[in-house]
């Protein structure tokens, strides 16, 4: 039996999508070898890795306007380091709202000065914090745009004159924004997008090369960009399965389509939520997120019960992380509504037993 896979990542991934992928490995465009056996600048390889460039730019609406876009390696954690490595001269700002947000502030508290524009630590992560000052002499703003542990989302971006930096690797592609107000946006490829092993940045040339210290060549931004984001070995089979993703998301109608069945989701999950007195939601209302929710049962004592139902109804990756507990549903783009529909069945049926 197909799962219903709420996993938090990898993500699921559309069933098209992991067909041609799965074809690839096995004879990658007729040519009787493995997508993962052919050199990664061969013509074929070369032209995937500019078509996944390419989608990413058109489907954020930035090509043409100054950007670039890499498929890189190591992880949203990798760009913890670099973003502080090619722009953290003298301070930075950071809007801590939960644990990434944490782990990105450490790496670049080894650069430079470092402030909290805000937190929501108080509350464990709860909300996203609003009302905060910007100051005018950062390098730079950073926020997560989405906190996939703790189910919050930044519904609203700060406008300032410093340059503006997101992690976005959970909600990368879900909802319509004006991506041209940020400078750079990253975002591992296995939250919404493709498996793990390769990470989108998104950046604008020209806010590159203004700091004075000297960047190793595999952490220059700049680099990269001169070698086609192919300076070393790609991770092919992630960037074949993202481009392919991407591909599948401009055919459904790009990212105004899947906005709005993803907000279907989550109204139709939040609504269960909030009106079954079984269950709890965790995060403020105004700042739940729509890949993420993340919600408690409202006695433990039926933990066992419900767990039961939802694994027998082939539920898969439903329990919360350990820092909020109780449960997480993830509800990436590639997630049915259908899906989303058999766990609010079985939240439904929980509340029947009571």
């Amino acid at each position: 039996m197909k799962k219903h896979n709420f996993s938090a990542g990898p993500c699921i991934l559309p069933q098209e999508v992991l067909l041609k992928s799965s074809e690839a490995l096995m004879d990658f465009n007729g040519s009787g070898l493995s997508l993962i056996e052919i050199s990664h600048r061969s013509k074929d390889f070369v032209e995937v890795m500019e078509k996944a460039r390419s989608l990413a730019l058109e489907l954020l609406g930035l090509e043409g306007k100054g950007y670039s876009a890499l498929f890189l390696q190591g992880g949203a954690s990798m760009e913890f380091l670099m973003v502080a490595y090619n722009f953290l001269e003298n301070k930075a700002g950071y809007l801590n709202t939960g644990t990434w947000s944490e782990k990105a502030i450490k790496e670049a508290k080894i650069f430079g000065d470092v402030i909290e524009v805000g937190s929501s630590k108080d509350k464990n992560f709860n909300y996203i914090p609003k009302g905060y000052t910007v100051p005018n002499d950062l390098d730079y703003l950073h926020l997560t745009s989405n906190n996939t542990i703790f189910g919050t989302q930044v519904k609203e971006f700060p406008r300032t004159n410093v340059p503006l930096i997101c992690d976005m690797s959970s909600d990368i592609f879900s909802r319509q924004l004006d991506f041209s107000q940020f400078d750079l946006i990253y975002a591992g490829a296995q939250k919404n997008m493709g498996p793990a092993g390769t990470t989108l940045v998104v950046v604008k040339d020209d806010v590159l090369g203004k700091v004075s210290r000297k960047i190793p060549s595999m952490l220059d931004y700049q680099v990269h960009i001169s070698k086609d984001s192919m300076f070393n070995t790609p991770p092919v089979f992630a960037v074949y399965t993202s481009m392919l993703t991407l591909e599948w998301l401009k055919n459904l109608g790009g990212i105004a389509a899947i906005e709005e069945i993803n907000e279907k989701k989550a109204r139709l999950l939040y609504s269960e939520i909030d009106l079954n007195p079984v269950f709890k939601g965790f995060s403020n209302k105004e700042d739940r997120s729509n890949m993420n929710a993340t919600f408690n049962l409202a006695d433990d004592r039926l933990k066992d019960t419900f767990d039961a139902l939802w694994k027998e109804a082939g539920i898969n990756g439903l329990n919360g992380h350990r820092s909020v507990g109780g449960y997480r549903a993830s509800m990436y783009n590639a997630l049915s509504l259908e899906s989303v529909g058999v766990l609010v069945d079985v939240m439904s049926e929980m509340e029947r037993k009571g």
